[in-house]
């Protein structure tokens, strides 16, 4: 199953920037922005973004961090990860790793920030689970991580494309996320604030430890 989503993510890898602009309302960057505002990064910090995609986010957070920080970019899909690599200039302060989510290749309490745009939901089963202990384990104490998803859409049409996404992580994990994401949350982390993004369709997930 693993191999199949790997091979599926490095076809989507071709058409995945604009199907998220698309989705997301978000063809001007703003989600971008708004996300690596919240964060909370100083110049010379280090920041993970997880399931990173073509890496879309990553040199807006290495304008928080700027030259003395760190960025890496973390996925599980080569094709993925090859699509960033085009974005990235040589000699630069960003890294792209291939790394499991559920096994990320990190020492303890080594990152300032973790992001995670529009990917979090796409995590099946158990690896959500421990994908959250994982990143606990690598955050500083006190430090956040940001999930931003895709919030319950308004249009019928594509809420149920939204629930049928969910439904992709199997039933009971669905109904866990729609009916007890803070609570999920708040198992691995002592606060959890949601807030609203600038074009509505999304929300941003502020988890502390």
């Amino acid at each position: 199953m693993k191999r199949f989503r790997q091979r599926y993510y490095d076809f989507f890898s071709h058409i995945y920037d604009r199907f998220v602009a698309l989705h997301s309302a978000d063809r001007g960057a703003r989600l971008r922005y708004f996300l690596a505002d919240k964060t909370g990064l100083c110049r010379g910090d280090k920041v993970l973004d997880i399931c990173t995609g073509t890496g879309t986010l990553l040199h807006y957070l290495r304008e928080k961090v700027q030259g003395e920080g760190l960025v890496a970019g973390a996925d599980f899909s080569i094709g993925m990860l090859r699509a960033g690599k085009s974005k990235i200039p040589d000699h630069d302060t960003i890294f792209l790793v291939m790394a499991d989510v559920a096994c990320l290749p990190f020492r303890d309490v080594v990152f300032d920030a973790v992001t995670c745009s529009h990917a979090f939901y796409e995590l099946k089963g158990e690896t959500q689970n421990r994908c959250l202990q994982e990143i606990g384990r690598i955050l500083k104490s006190g430090r956040p991580f940001l999930m931003m998803e895709h919030d319950v859409p308004k249009s019928f049409l594509v809420r149920m494309l939204f629930y049928l996404r969910l439904v992709s992580m199997g039933p009971h994990k669905a109904r866990e996320i729609v009916r007890h994401e803070r609570e999920l949350l708040l198992r691995y982390f002592r606060s959890v604030e949601k807030i609203p993004t600038p074009t509505g369709r999304s929300k941003v997930m502020i988890c502390k430890g």
